[in-house]
């Protein structure tokens, strides 16, 4: 199943989630925003970033979701979080990263280059099957612990979770355990999960969008996204070329850019001889 996209929907919905997988959560964890990030002119992007309130001490989180094996793990996150400060050193004082495993065995098999900064009391390593019974956590760590279960267990489980978001009028958790059942039984029409979970699916469009998507299995979207993800490289390389530096302000709209939008661009570049011709493009885009 897409566990990204699943984990994504929760981080987005509740970002104080994260924090409940933290030893010393900061007094203000109920103010951060949470976003998945593109670190910009690389192909880095980070699981989520958790970015505080303007009023709060500046710490940045950093979490990431781990559900395969990675050798680079380490390599990558700590490269991306580190790009990120460099990029944004001006607006944070210190940073805490959370590592999310399904499992233990999913950690690289070699931490020796990291061991300074894994013991550094700045990361957690969380490992989902070692948190215990679904039924003995908060509503929030339930949904992350629903996303690994067998299916033979995910109904159960899964009604057990609708009772309680309903005991607390929780809509949004309500969605969520639906549409990760969704995930997980594909090939099921709604009506069998309708009688499966004891619920009436309410909302047809996001029923069949999360159904496609779980059937799919990511197959487009992965291949969207590494299209999206050359064009986007390519254009700024062109750019930087083309008109020199480009402000992080522009970077920020050509990061928000479509594939169509990208290829566009592509093609109009070649007409560029300055700055200006860049931000007037970009300026047709958002009132086109």
């Amino acid at each position: 199943m897409r566990r990204d996209s699943i984990f994504y929907k929760l981080f987005k919905q509740f970002p104080e989630l994260l924090f409940e997988l933290v030893d010393q959560p900061p007094l203000e964890a109920a103010g951060y925003q949470f976003e998945s990030v593109e670190v910009k002119e690389t192909a880095f992007r980070i699981d989520g970033v958790f970015l505080p309130p303007a009023n709060a001490s500046q710490v940045v989180f950093f979490a990431e979701v781990q559900f395969q094996k990675d050798e680079d793990l380490y390599h990558r996150f700590f490269s991306e979080l580190f790009l990120f400060l460099y990029r944004h050193s001006i607006r944070y004082d210190d940073w805490f990263g959370v590592i999310i495993f399904d499992s233990r065995k999913l950690e690289p098999s070699n931490s020796t280059i990291h061991r300074a900064l894994l013991e550094s009391g700045q990361v957690q390593r969380v490992y989902l099957d070692e948190l215990g019974d679904l039924r003995q956590q908060p509503l929030g760590l339930g949904l992350m612990l629903l996303t690994r279960i067998p299916e033979t267990e995910a109904v159960e489980s899964a009604r057990f979770l609708l009772e309680q978001a309903r005991q607390q009028s929780e809509q949004a958790i309500i969605e969520l355990v639906t549409t990760i059942i969704v995930y997980k039984f594909s090939t099921l029409s709604r009506e069998e999960i309708e009688a499966m979970l004891g619920l009436n699916l309410e909302e047809p469009r996001a029923f069949r969008e999360a159904k496609e998507e779980g059937r799919e299995e990511g197959r487009e979207e992965g291949r969207e996204e590494g299209r999206e993800q050359e064009a986007r490289s390519l254009v700024l390389r062109l750019l930087n070329r083309r008109v020199g530096a480009i402000p992080d302000v522009l970077l920020s709209q050509i990061q928000a850019l479509s594939l169509e939008q990208l290829e566009a661009l592509g093609e109009a570049l070649l007409d560029f001889s300055a700055i200006a011709d860049l931000e007037q493009w970009l300026q047709n885009q958002a009132t086109g």
